[in-house]
């Protein structure tokens, strides 16, 4: 599980899990539900880890770029 600071009250978490007997990549907005507890919210996408490699491609060409 990685943790990135999306801003001082919500995270983007990424787990990898098995869903199913499905390896899956899941990346999620948390939110803070107070009381140090964070909770998810809707936003949030998953997938096979198989899809990994391309998804990684696709956001890999972003870097560098001014969007």
């Amino acid at each position: 599980m990685t943790d990135i600071v999306k801003n001082s009250r919500e995270i983007i978490r990424v787990t990898r899990d098995d869903f199913k007997g499905h390896d899956m990549v899941n990346v999620r907005v948390f939110f803070d539900a107070g009381g140090g507890k964070m909770k998810p919210g809707k936003q949030g996408v998953a997938f096979r880890a198989a899809l990994l490699p391309d998804v990684l491609n696709a956001l890999g060409q972003f870097l560098g770029e001014n969007v």
